[in-house]
C-alpha cells in the first residue's frame, strides 16, 4: 500500500573525489610539501569517494571478522575469516602506499603518506589498523638488521596477499603489535609473559614466549612486535605467525573482542605457548624499543581522527544543503550555519596539526633537521596531536550527527555512515595511550630539550598578528618552565595544541578561518560547537568546506 510520497530526504554523499573537495588538506599539503604528487591524490580521492568503496566499507563492517579456532577435524588453526570487502579495502590501502613504503622513498614521502592516510580514512578506517602498524614498525625493527633485511622489502610491498601462508611465499606482508596484558593495560611493566632463551640463529637471539596478550590487533598479520619479560627485563621481540620450517608458531587466538566500533578489524586475545620470537634491540629495553613504533601509530591516531572529522563534516554539510525545515534549507538557517562553520574550523585545525606532525616525522627521518628544531617539534607534537585531535573527535562526531537528527543515529545495516563514524571515534583516543598517558608524555617531553624556544619560534609570526594569541603564548611559555604538575597536564596539552593550531591556520589557511579560530577557541574559549561570535565569516568558512568540487 502506498500511503505517502517520500520527499525532503537528502541523497547519499557518493561519487565525490575526496581530494578535490578537501581544500583544507590541499592547503596543508602545499604548505608542508610543495612538490607533492597531485596526480596520486587525485586518483586516490576518486577511488576513496566512489560508490564501490562505500559498498566495501558497509559490507566489511556489517559482516565482521569471525574466529575459526579449529577445523572440522578438531585441529587448531587459529585463523580469522574476513568478508571479501575487507580484503578489497586492505588491498587498496597497500596499493596506495599507506603502509611501509615511505621508508623506501625520499623526502616528503611521510607527508604524502599522511595525507593519503587521511583520505583513505574517509572511505573506511577499520582496515587501517594493520596498515598503521606496518608503517610504524620499521624504526623499531632496525635494531635487528637481519630481520630488517629479510622483512623490510615485504613490509614496503604493495601487492596485498590475504593467504595464511609463510611470509617467504608473499610479495607483501603486514605487521602487528602485542603490548598490553590483563593485569597491566598501559602499565606494560606489569607484563608477566615470559621469554626464555632458546639459542641463536641468523636472526639473532631466539626465545620461547609463554603468556598472553589482552589486546593484539589484527591477529592475521604475518608477524608482530611483542613485549615479554626476559632474564634481562622487559624486552621487545619479533614474533612471526609462521616459522622457517613451515610450521605455525604456537600463537593461540582465544577470542575476538566485541567492540563499540572498529567493526571490520579483528582485535583479539591471544596466548603464547612457547612461541618462538627473536630479540629486537637489547634485553631490558623493550619499552623504548617498541615505543619507536608506538609514536608513529600515535601519529596515525591523529591523522585518522582528522580524516573522520572531515568525513563527518562532509556528510553534515551535504545533508543540510538538501534538507528543509521550517520553510527553508537547514544550511540557510543562522544557528545551523554557526554549527556547520564551527565544525569546519575544527576539522581544518585538526588536519593542520596532524599534517604538521607528519612533516616533523618526515624531516627527522630524512636527515633534514640540522638544528634539531623538527626533532623537538616531533617529540612535543606527538602527544599533543594524539591528545587533542582525538579528544575532540567524539564531541565533533556527536555534533555532526545532530545535524542529521534521527537519520544520523540510524545504522541501517551499515548504510548509516554517521553512526559508524560516531562509534569509530573513541578508538583513536584510547589506542596507543588514552588522554592521561599523552598528557603525562608531554610533561616528559619538556625535560628533553628547549621546548619553549621551539614553540615560540614556531608560533612567532601568528602571535605578532594577533594579541590574544600572543597572550596565550606567554602563558604557555610560563607553563613550560618544568613546574607544571601532573594534575595540570591536560590543560597544558590543550593550550599548546590551540597555540600551534592557530599558528598553522595563519600560515596555510584563509584569514577568515584564522580569525574565527582565534576568536572562538582562544579569545572566547567556547566550550560547545555552534557558539561562534557575531561577525565571523560563517558563509565563507562553510563555502570553503563544502563537499563539492570547486
Amino acid at each position: 500500500m502506498i500511503t505517502h510520497e517520500v520527499t525532503n530526504q537528502a541523497a547519499p554523499l557518493v561519487g565525490r573525489n575526496l581530494y578535490r573537495i578537501n581544500l583544507a588538506l590541499q592547503a596543508a599539503l602545499r604548505w608542508h610539501h610543495p612538490g607533492f604528487d597531485e596526480a596520486r591524490f587525485d586518483a586516490l580521492g576518486a577511488e576513496a569517494g566512489s560508490e564501490e568503496m562505500q559498498t566495501h566499507a558497509r559490507l566489511a563492517n556489517t559482516h565482521g571478522p569471525e574466529l575459526k579456532s579449529h577445523d572440522r577435524f578438531g585441529r587448531r588453526i587459529d585463523q580469522v575469516e574476513f568478508h571479501p570487502s575487507y580484503h578489497a579495502l586492505l588491498g587498496a590501502a597497500l596499493r596506495h602506499r599507506l603502509h611501509g613504503t615511505p621508508w623506501a622513498e625520499g623526502p616528503g614521502s611521510h607527508v604524502e603518506r599522511a595525507a593519503a592516510f587521511m583520505l583513505f580514512t574517509e572511505a573506511e578506517p577499520s582496515v587501517l589498523c594493520p596498515v598503521s602498524m606496518s608503517y610504524a614498525v620499521t624504526p623499531s625493527l632496525r635494531a635487528n638488521p637481519a630481520i630488517t633485511a629479510d622483512w623490510g622489502p615485504k613490509i614496503a610491498g604493495t601487492r596485498y596477499d590475504p593467504r595464511f601462508v609463510p611470509a617467504a611465499q608473499k610479495a607483501a606482508v603486514t605487521m602487528g603489535m602485542g603490548m598490553t596484558e590483563k593485569q597491566g593495560g598501559s602499565d606494560v611493566r606489569a607484563n608477566t609473559t615470559r621469554a626464555e632463551p632458546a639459542g641463536e640463529d641468523g636472526w639473532g637471539r631466539r626465545y620461547r614466549l609463554t603468556g598472553h596478550k589482552w589486546f593484539m590487533s589484527a591477529p592475521m598479520c604475518d608477524a608482530f612486535l611483542v613485549l615479554a619479560q626476559s632474564p634481562g627485563g622487559l624486552s621487545c621481540f619479533f614474533m612471526p605467525r609462521w616459522l622457517g620450517d613451515g610450521s605455525v608458531n604456537p600463537i593461540f587466538v582465544q577470542r575476538l573482542k566485541h567492540k563499540l566500533g572498529n567493526q571490520a578489524n579483528a582485535s583479539s586475545e591471544v596466548e603464547f605457548a612457547g612461541a618462538s620470537a627473536w630479540l629486537v634491540g637489547d634485553e631490558g629495553r623493550g619499552v623504548p624499543q617498541i615505543l619507536a613504533m608506538g609514536s608513529l601509530t600515535r601519529l596515525d591516531c591523529a591523522l585518522g581522527t582528522a580524516g573522520l572529522m572531515r568525513q563527518a563534516l562532509s556528510v553534515a554539510l551535504h545533508h543540510c544543503a538538501q534538507r528543509s525545515a521550517f520553510g527553508r534549507l537547514l544550511a540557510e538557517q543562522p544557528l545551523m550555519k554557526n554549527v556547520l562553520a564551527d565544525l569546519a574550523i575544527e576539522s581544518e585545525a585538526a588536519t593542520a596539526l596532524a599534517m604538521r606532525l607528519a612533516r616533523a616525522v618526515d624531516r627527522t627521518e630524512h636527515g633534514q633537521d640540522g638544528d634539531g628544531h623538527e626533532a623537538t617539534m616531533r617529540r612535543v607534537l606527538t602527544p599533543i596531536s594524539k591528545f587533542w585531535v582525538c579528544k575532540r573527535g567524539s564531541a565533533f562526531a556527536q555534533e555532526a550527527m545532530e545535524c542529521l537528527g534521527g537519520n544520523g543515529y540510524v545504522e541501517e545495516q551499515g548504510e548509516g555512515v554517521m553512526a559508524r563514524i560516531y562509534r569509530e571515534m573513541p578508538v583513536n583516543s584510547i589506542w596507543e595511550g588514552a588522554g592521561n598517558i599523552q598528557a603525562l608524555d608531554l610533561l616528559r617531553a619538556l625535560r628533553g630539550g628547549p621546548v619553549a624556544d621551539a614553540l615560540m619560534h614556531e608560533t612567532e609570526a601568528a602571535c605578532a598578528a594577533r594579541p590574544g594569541l600572543r597572550r596565550l603564548a606567554e602563558q604557555v611559555r610560563q607553563d613550560l618552565d618544568g613546574t607544571t604538575g601532573e594534575a595540570e597536564a591536560r590543560r597544558l596539552a590543550r593550550d599548546v595544541a590551540l597555540l600551534v593550531q592557530a599558528a598553522l591556520l595563519f600560515q596555510s589557511s584563509t584569514e577568515t578561518v584564522f580569525d574565527a579560530f582565534c576568536r572562538s577557541r582562544i579569545e572566547q574559549s567556547s566550550d560547545v560547537f555552534g557558539a561562534l561570535p557575531a561577525g565571523v565569516g560563517v558563509d565563507e568558512v562553510i563555502a570553503r568546506a563544502m563537499p563539492w568540487e570547486p
